[in-house]
């Protein structure tokens, strides 16, 4: 038939037996892509991480270097500090700092990696310093370290080479300045600072940083292989849980054949044939009543009206299950199927193979196609609103295609194929029928565009 122009096909069925899909869900698969996904979240997650610890590392570091001199000026220099360091006779104060100078070197300057000792007053004065060429020079304070004067704390940070103050510490490298105050026996406040060399920070950085990162790195490799068999133990209740699905689904569908067959045995054998036998009765009594119009003409009319109540209901009968499936074959019941288009006053489109030819299929694959096409005929006929209705059925050297369409509404594909609304449950249940047995099911549609659909069934997908 003419159709007109409609969307692109949909696949909602690729082919592939629902078995062979599940399986294609492999052990070794899914273990390739949890180590994949591992290993790309274990580099992020990781990453991240192990910058943050370093961080961290760094800044326990420092602290520990800002402790070591904090304990050096409250347990060593503390006590020997003398009120005459502040003053401005070299004569008094040089003794004092010699005293200390003594200590300094003997108990704080131990180790290469402290390089440099200084004491400032309040106003910027260099009153010691193991560098003897500072002394006694004034240099401005900078804010911070006037507050940890005026407000007692611990500092410490990288030090700032390009000042004035810090000309004989260049060439040293990189360093760590840490300062806190002290205290005369005058309670005269003194800033004490050192220098030290950051390689040591560094040192203690890459130690802590080391011991986390094992860490970090360990507890995620435990966790990606705990989580392997987890997920192992997931994907095989999941393919139980298919197989449950499946064969719930064949049992439905051939409890549904069944119930068909049933019926239509039923009511061929039942009230079909009584319908028969009571439409030649009524037909032998007007022959009988032929010399009386007034009694044959009422008679005639209820003999009619029984003939076409009996070719409705053969036309039912063969809608719910045809007998020429499995007698005559597949092209004769969905013959026999698409008659029906006519009967509710719908112009019909119909290409068969000739007759007698076989489709190739077994008796699975022929009762798919058939429940597709019964399906989507009768979404035409009771929802489409259509004119026309088109069914082609090809048989091929590899299988068969059946196409049924219409010039009808459409309908959005997205929601109807997904979701068991009114009247179209059957619809939803095609994608499943098609690809539990491996067959390819096409769908074009669009609301306004008509609906096309397509079943394309292998003779190997059913052997």
């Amino acid at each position: 038939m003419e159709h007109v122009s409609t969307p692109p096909w949909q696949v909602l069925a690729d082919g592939t037996p629902r078995a062979a899909a599940v399986e294609g869900l492999s052990r070794r698969r899914l273990v390739t892509q949890v180590v994949a996904t591992a290993v790309v979240v274990l580099v992020v997650v990781a990453g991240a991480s192990l910058l943050l610890a370093r961080q961290i590392a760094e800044r326990e570091a420092v602290n520990a270097a800002a402790q070591v001199s904090d304990l050096l000026a409250e347990s060593v220099v503390q006590g020997v500090l003398e009120d005459d360091l502040l003053s401005p006779d070299p004569a008094a104060a040089g003794p004092a700092r010699a005293r200390l100078d003594a200590v300094v070197r003997e108990r704080v300057l131990t180790t290469d990696a402290l390089v440099r000792v200084k004491l400032w007053d309040a106003g910027g004065r260099v009153v010691y310093s193991d560098e003897p060429r500072l002394v006694g020079r004034t240099f401005a304070l900078e804010d911070e370290e006037l507050e940890a004067l005026t407000e007692p704390r611990l500092e410490a940070e990288v030090t700032d080479l390009t000042r004035p103050e810090n000309e004989f510490e260049r060439g040293r490298g990189k360093l760590l300045e840490v300062y806190r105050p002290v205290w005369t026996p005058g309670a005269q406040p003194l800033l004490f600072e050192t220098y030290t060399r950051y390689s040591q920070v560094t040192t203690r950085t890459g130690q802590l940083w080391g011991s986390f990162a094992g860490l970090l790195v360990t507890s995620l490799l435990l966790l990606v292989v705990l989580l392997v068999p987890l997920l192992l133990t997931v994907l095989d209740r999941l393919r139980r849980s298919q197989s449950q699905r499946e064969a719930l689904l064949q049992d439905a569908v051939g409890a549904s054949a069944l119930e068909r067959r049933r019926i239509a045995a039923t009511l061929h054998d039942g009230v079909v044939q009584q319908l028969v036998a009571a439409s030649y009765s009524v037909s032998a009594s007007a022959a009988r009543a032929g010399g009386d119009p007034e009694l044959a003409a009422p008679l005639d009319r209820a003999a009619s009206v029984v003939r076409d109540s009996i070719a409705g209901l053969r036309s039912l009968l063969v809608d719910i299950y045809p007998p020429s499936l499995s007698s005559a074959g597949l092209a004769a019941a969905v013959g026999d199927l698409a008659d029906s288009v006519r009967s509710h006053g719908l112009a019909l489109d119909l290409r068969l193979p000739g007759p007698g030819l076989p489709s190739g299929l077994d008796e699975a694959g022929e009762r798919l196609v058939f429940q597709v096409a019964q399906e989507t005929v009768r979404n035409a006929v009771r929802h489409a609103r259509a004119t026309t209705v088109g069914v082609h059925l090809d048989y091929g050297p590899e299988g068969v295609r059946l196409e049924v369409a219409d010039d009808g509404v459409g309908f959005d594909a997205s929601t109807r194929t997904g979701a068991a609304d009114e009247g179209h449950f059957g619809l939803r249940l095609l994608p499943d029928l098609a690809r539990q047995s491996g067959a390819r099911l096409l769908l074009a549609t669009a609301p306004g565009a008509g609906t096309r659909w397509a079943l394309e069934v292998r003779t190997s997908w059913t052997r």
